[in-house]
């Protein structure tokens, strides 16, 4: 039975969402995306949106008035705790979330992914790893091998997560970061853009600079 789909969010994230299901379905995959919800969509992502032909279905509020019934979401959102708070608010309203992978990213033996992951173009992701719930990788991003991303974890453009590396829930990794083998980040931290992490990181700090500082 075909998969009816709904990305939540029209900004950036959002759309390379539905990059990733129109490269899904043209793939193959028996899938159909209904369009986009926003809560507070602007202009010029209202005209992107019906520049590429998707639907705008109104804020969450609205859709869901709807009665979606068996319809799955993505949610993307680039953030990690408003992405947290949002899928609260979509499970409480027993909707299903879609684990939406691209064609080309690539996998190694015994990966698990939990629900609502989001895998764009080009990412790579090695052997035995955990990918928790909602967790964003995205286009050109490495996870190496015996990694244990947690939940709302985003890993931003060509970042690398290096082996039996743990990123703890609701964490950032900026895009091209890397996180050297073995270390520990904490939760709700922020890695910036182009960091080196050479060292465990706590949670809830922002670290930038080669090597990381915070």
């Amino acid at each position: 039975m075909t998969e009816r789909v709904v990305v939540v969010g029209a900004s950036g994230f959002g759309r390379e969402c539905l990059d990733v299901l129109d490269a899904m379905v043209a793939a193959g995959a028996d899938l159909e995306v209904l369009g986009v919800v926003d809560d507070d969509i602007s202009e010029v992502n209202r005209e992107r949106l019906e520049a590429r032909g998707v639907p705008f279905l109104g804020t969450r509020g609205d859709w869901l008035a709807t009665e979606p019934g068996s319809v799955a979401y993505v949610m993307g959102i680039g953030s990690p705790g408003v992405r947290r708070r949002l899928v609260a608010e979509m499970d409480a309203a027993g909707l299903r979330a879609f684990t939406a992978i691209h064609p080309s990213a690539t996998f190694g033996a015994r990966v698990v992914l939990d629900e609502g992951v989001v895998v764009c173009a080009g990412a790579a992701v090695s052997n035995n790893v955990k990918l928790g719930r909602h967790v964003h990788v995205n286009p050109n991003a490495t996870i190496g091998h015996d990694a244990d991303l947690c939940d709302f974890v985003s890993i931003n453009p060509a970042a690398v997560i290096s082996g039996e590396v743990v990123v703890g829930s609701d964490t950032l990794v900026g895009a091209a970061a890397t996180v050297l083998q073995g270390l520990t980040v904490g939760g709700r931290t922020v890695i910036g853009a182009g960091a080196v992490v050479t060292k465990s990181v706590p949670s809830e700090v922002v670290a930038v600079g080669v090597p990381a500082r915070w």
